[in-house]
């Protein structure tokens, strides 16, 4: 797609106009002010999310899959300014895998308008702790070790779109099958773990490059001080991602991640299925009885402190960093758009510059500190932009 696209830039303030050409930003030229561009929207890199289980009543993770769910997924993301994004696989049997891992590959083989969407498949499990707690809410039954022949059947049923793996380094022979998924170009990140501080340096050195939302997926208590939470902090190497929705981490942990982290931390949204849906009681495949509360707070019918995954969109997530003074909006963002796009190796990382994806959108700060996107850029391919 080929034209401008006027607004304000969101780190400068300054307006200016985004030159496309071939879907490709051409050039940025910044403008003199006017009093014409008063009302012009600010303009930001699009979303980038590594972790959506599903929203809207659709779920990668309810089986068959269907490629018309990833399909409608994919537009309802891209409504909401997520333009690229990694469905996530839970923990399940492997025929299951394979079907699900097969589904999202048809809808990108044979579906355009959503193939350049998807960055590639999370794969979260089935190599993760067998402990509760850290286990979370991945069926036991399904949880095993680190299998080499297990992945390359589902890496060949995604049509090689497997980009990410979480991992637990806690099992015997984790670095070396880290190794390996490494070198096949698949990004490693550690999750669902009780490794001890060992094994996460050893992952380290495998070339694990990620934590899996950081703090969420643990035991309740942990030793004062040598900890797996403690030793992925300190690894430089490792992204850290985070779900801000105000029920999975404390504000004062997400600052610490943000201020640790830098330009490696990293937004992920976790959504489920019930992301988007009205507050209700609700049944899901995985978890039972849950209640979906008017704040936004998903949980176990009966037991109001138990999380059940989480409700909340990501670029609702980019406004509540902001809006609890944690970072600046704009900081906010690069940590949903492009450090992610960093991690993948995904052009995207340039942000608004020449030779960058025209993947952008346009949106208002209103009064409540809402990120009201109003206009999202796909390749320079105008979206309608839509609410929840």
């Amino acid at each position: 797609m080929n034209g401008v696209i006027s607004g304000r830039h969101y780190r400068t303030g300054l307006p200016l106009e985004v030159h496309v050409n071939g879907g490709v930003i051409e050039a940025v030229h910044t403008l003199a002010e006017s009093p014409h561009m008063a009302d012009w929207p600010w303009l930001a890199p699009g979303l980038v999310d590594l972790q959506v289980n599903g929203g809207w009543g659709l779920d990668f993770n309810t089986l068959p899959l269907a490629p018309e769910t990833v399909a409608g997924l994919s537009r309802r993301l891209l409504a909401r300014g997520v333009t690229s994004y990694c469905p996530t696989l839970i923990t399940n049997g492997p025929d299951q895998l394979a079907q699900a891992a097969s589904a999202i590959a048809e809808a990108v083989r044979t579906r355009p308008d959503i193939a350049g969407l998807i960055a590639g498949i999370h794969l979260e499990g089935p190599f993760l702790s067998p402990e509760d707690g850290p286990r979370g809410a991945h069926p036991l039954e399904h949880i095993c070790p680190p299998d080499w022949e297990a992945f390359c059947r589902w890496q060949e049923a995604a049509e090689g779109l497997i980009r990410i793996i979480t991992v637990s380094p806690e099992w015997p022979g984790a670095a070396a099958f880290i190794s390996r998924c490494t070198a096949s170009g698949v990004r490693v990140s550690i999750g669902h773990t009780a490794a001890s501080t060992e094994q996460i340096r050893q992952a380290v050195a495998a070339s694990a490059v990620m934590s899996t939302h950081l703090g969420n997926g643990t035991h309740l208590t942990l030793p004062r001080h040598p900890h797996y939470l403690w030793e992925q902090l300190a690894a430089d190497e490792l992204y850290g991602c985070m779900i801000a929705d105000g029920c999975h981490l404390p504000d004062a942990l997400l600052k610490v991640i943000l201020r640790v982290k830098q330009s490696r931390a990293i937004l992920v949204s976790d959504a489920v299925s019930l992301s988007g849906m009205a507050p209700g009681a609700y049944r899901l495949h995985i978890g039972g009885d849950v209640v979906l509360t008017p704040e936004g707070r998903l949980h176990l019918a009966g037991h109001p402190r138990l999380l059940a995954g989480s409700a909340m969109m990501l670029p609702d997530q980019v406004a509540y960093l902001a809006r609890a003074g944690l970072v600046p909006l704009e900081d906010a963002l690069d940590c949903a758009s492009l450090h992610p796009a960093r991690l993948l190796g995904l052009p995207q990382a340039a942000g608004l510059t020449a030779g960058s994806p025209a993947d952008l959108i346009g949106f208002r700060k209103d009064s409540g500190g809402d990120l009201d996107i109003q206009v999202v850029w796909k390749n320079g391919r105008i979206i309608a932009a839509g609410k929840d």
